[in-house]
């Protein structure tokens, strides 16, 4: 990715914003750690639904329609609940989500075990994709909160990735060991109790929480951060990436079922997820000077590329390699992506600035994962592979030409209307 760096002269006159000025943050560990946890039973969530979907229906179509239902259902209502943890507080949303989450997540497996008809599981997997707790922007949410502005702020991004994309080396590795080692219900049962136990634990630590309803000392108007027009923009770049995750998921169980190897299929997601993680940590490390306008654009000029050669892949080594390089360009989109917000979205409305982000990954998944599995059933295996390679050329595409809304407006005037840190003023 083209960028420059400072120079040593440069890094001796200001603190660098590292790791471990980040990590010495008054008052992180205190949400961090619970916040770990509590994310963690989002990486399985999807995979653990294919699996057990399609153990018990034979078909990757069905189980790609079930688990694209559940991640519709969550791309609709994160955004309120992001609002709500805005104007409510985190704990208000949390607690009622997560023992609905967990009560639907047991129902849908118990449905799917003893046979109940398709219609059934798409009824279960409503709520249960509807009540997925939104870790990721709440924690996001309280780091905006505690630096307020700082330099940190990309470095928080990035290591917020990194957090994200560990998950999701370990969820698939996990979810496919209990899917094929102990029963094919047993992610889903797993899934569904960490999510109690991490979920409750994250909405203890009260300290952290940004303030409902507030900006600082001044009331926040609450409008939505959808009019922002570069969060609109965004969207589109972030339901490309999620295109990318879905079409990987689906499509790498197939071809490690092709080949007889379906134990495989946690390996290679592992390898692509650390390939998006390794591409993080370094992101994180770098004091950028290029725009992050600028950066969004070329770091997901490679991503469309490289996403574009996995359906040529016919070996698992090959595969392998092509996925690691896939993660390693998704790491900066999504890092820029976020780091954008904390420039476009006045504080009050950055949590349901963040849950449209995290619902649009979910939303352009739960597209590639249908997609991808009508692919696969229909044609070749890998054929699913071709949804990363579609979904990145339209969101480049869509992202090229709206660029421009990228730039924030002026601090202290209202950019979108019903949105701002200040009273609404009208805007020429």
């Amino acid at each position: 990715m083209a960028s420059t760096v400072t120079t040593s002269k440069d890094s001796a006159a200001a603190p660098r914003p590292g790791y471990g000025r980040l990590l010495r943050t008054r008052g992180a560990w205190t949400f961090l750690l619970p916040g770990f946890a509590a994310r963690q039973p989002f990486a399985m969530l999807t995979l653990s639904i294919v699996l057990l979907v399609q153990h018990t229906t034979g078909s990757y179509g069905a189980a790609g329609a079930v688990a694209a239902v559940t991640g519709v259902s969550m791309a609709l209502f994160a955004p309120c609940s992001g609002r709500l943890a805005d104007r409510h507080g985190q704990r208000a949303v949390l607690v009622p989500g997560v023992l609905v989450h967990t009560v639907s997540g047991l129902g849908l497996t118990a449905l799917a075990l003893t046979g109940a008809p398709l219609w059934a599981l798409f009824a279960a997997a409503v709520p249960t994709g509807a009540s997925v707790p939104q870790i990721g922007p709440m924690v996001r949410a309280r780091w905006a909160v505690r630096l307020k502005g700082s330099p940190l702020m990309t470095t928080a991004a990035a290591f917020e990735s990194v957090t994200d994309e560990l998950t999701f080396v370990v969820g698939p590795l996990l979810a496919t060991a209990l899917c094929t080692a102990v029963d094919p219900a047993a992610g889903l049962v797993t899934e569904a109790a960490l999510t109690l136990v991490g979920g409750l634990l994250f909405a203890a630590r009260r300290g952290t929480q940004p303030g409902a309803g507030r900006d600082g000392h001044t009331r926040v108007e609450h409008g939505s951060a959808l009019r922002v027009p570069g969060v609109r923009v965004l969207i589109a770049a972030f339901l490309g990436i999620g295109a990318v995750f879905g079409g990987m998921q689906v499509s790498l169980a197939a071809f490690s079922q092709s080949i007889g190897e379906p134990g495989l299929n946690g390996v290679l997601y592992g390898v692509f997820a650390a390939g998006n993680m390794l591409s993080g940590i370094v992101c994180g490390a770098i004091v950028w000077r290029t725009t992050p306008q600028r950066r969004l654009v070329v770091g997901y000029a490679a991503l469309a590329l490289t996403a574009s050669a996995l359906w040529t892949a016919e070996s698992a080594l090959l595969l392998a390699g092509l996925g690691l390089l896939v993660g390693m360009c998704i790491a900066p989109a999504l890092i820029t992506g976020y780091t954008l917000v904390d420039s476009l979205v006045p504080a009050g409305a950055r949590t349901e600035a963040f849950t449209w982000l995290t619902g649009a990954v979910a939303l352009g998944q739960a597209a590639a994962v249908t997609a991808a599995g009508q692919l696969e059933d229909r044609l070749w295996a890998g054929a699913g592979f071709l949804v990363p390679m579609a979904g990145t050329v339209l969101a480049l595409a869509t992202l090229l030409a709206l660029r421009s809304r990228l730039v924030p407006g002026p601090r202290g005037r209202t950019v979108a209307r019903g949105v701002g840190h200040r009273e609404p003023a009208a805007v020429d």
